[in-house]
């Protein structure tokens, strides 16, 4: 994925309890055929091509209605446009995780929403690396990220957030949304990555190494530092092992709605 290539590592900078922060900023520009891949890319995360016109058939709308009213949150209605954000910011550290650290990250998060806007519960972004593919060895990771994001309104807790429901999926949330991402591949019979999830589903009988991450997408207007110098991660139980990225970019809302509204475009 093409867009990937506009994330740019700029700076470093320490928590104040000197936990190190990668900061990226995001130089996305109006390119029409990458914009058109990423829209593609981003639209099947909530529908595949294949089944769009089996899911809109029954409905009397066009695709693109049936996107825009049943299955994208709202551009408009509260919560619509927070949970526009969230999902794009998930979906944006899904793609790092995936396209630049290397993971098998299964996408499974929003195609079975049943609410357009509410956000999907459990683990935001699972990913999963194999040492040898051949084989279980106690090398393979998981690495799991909760995201946060601020693209209209300031706050300062942006990643301090993440990193407190890092801990829950740490301490709480793993099995859990394992076991709901296996149920969802099921439904799309994708049997490799089943395979996948089954293998870190018993840490204690297949051991494995476990990452943490927490990210904060917030938009240059909102950016403080004060975002990163309040944030701590002295108390999570895998602070060893965490990730912590902040991704900050110029006008992230508009991107947003750019994207929405390209994944609706079908010409």
């Amino acid at each position: 994925m093409r867009h990937v290539s506009w994330l740019e590592q700029v700076e470093t900078i320490d928590t104040g309890d000197r936990k190190r922060v990668l900061v990226f900023r995001y130089n996305h520009v109006n390119d029409n055929d990458i914009l058109d891949e990423w829209a593609k890319h981003f639209r099947n995360h909530y529908c595949s091509d294949t089944e769009i016109d089996s899911e809109a058939s029954a409905t009397g709308m066009s695709k693109s209605d049936y996107l825009l009213n049943i299955k994208f949150p709202s551009r408009t209605d509260a919560p619509g446009p927070s949970v526009r954000a969230g999902d794009f910011g998930e979906i944006l550290v899904a793609d790092y995780l995936q396209f630049v650290l290397g993971y098998d990250v299964p996408r499974t998060r929003y195609e079975f929403k049943s609410i357009r806007n509410e956000s999907t519960k459990g683990i935001d972004v699972v990913g999963f690396r194999l040492a040898n593919p051949s084989e279980i060895t106690n090398a393979d990771e998981l690495f799991t990220f909760e995201v946060k994001c601020s693209l209209t309104s300031s706050n300062n807790a942006t990643l301090q957030n993440a990193i407190d429901d890092s801990k829950k999926d740490f301490e709480i949330r793993k099995a859990e949304s394992l076991a709901a991402m296996k149920i969802r591949l099921r439904a799309q019979s994708n049997l490799s990555k089943i395979a996948l999830v089954e293998r870190f589903q018993n840490q204690i009988d297949r051991p494995y190494r476990q990452n943490s991450g927490a990210a904060a997408v917030v938009a240059n207007h909102v950016w403080s530092q004060e975002i990163i110098i309040k944030a701590t991660a002295k108390e999570h139980p895998n602070r060893s092992r965490l990730t912590l990225i902040v991704i900050k970019g110029d006008q992230l809302m508009n991107l947003v709605h750019n994207l929405y509204d390209r994944a609706c475009d079908f010409t």
